[in-house]
């Protein structure tokens, strides 16, 4: 008789994140949403809200899922901040081409 080995499934490393080519343009997101993880990061490393503080804004969210986002961007923080500094470099060439009509009429 011979004993026949059975490969454990190895957890996903970042059960929470999801990429799909037809969701958010391929963009990682929180699985099940159409949150994307730039945005979660954005909102806690660039605007400075807590992981709680995202939750309030995202009551759709469990805490885990924050987590991962975060964990998933610090794993790949090359790619986001450079995706971030193209993104604000688009912005920049954009506002330099059609000034704000809300700040011309403040002066």
């Amino acid at each position: 008789m011979s004993i026949q080995r059975t490969q454990a499934i190895k957890p996903s490393k970042h059960p929470y994140i999801s990429v799909n080519s037809s969701i958010s343009q391929g963009s990682p997101v929180i699985s099940g949403t159409r949150i994307r993880v730039i945005d979660i990061v954005i909102e806690y490393d660039r605007l400075g809200l807590t992981p709680d503080q995202i939750l309030d804004a995202h009551p759709q969210l469990k805490l885990e899922a924050v987590h991962d986002a975060l964990s998933y961007y610090y794993e790949n923080r090359d790619f986001f901040d450079n995706l971030i500094r193209k993104k604000k470099e688009i912005i920049k060439k954009i506002s330099q081409k059609s000034p704000s009509i809300l700040k011309k009429a403040i002066g």
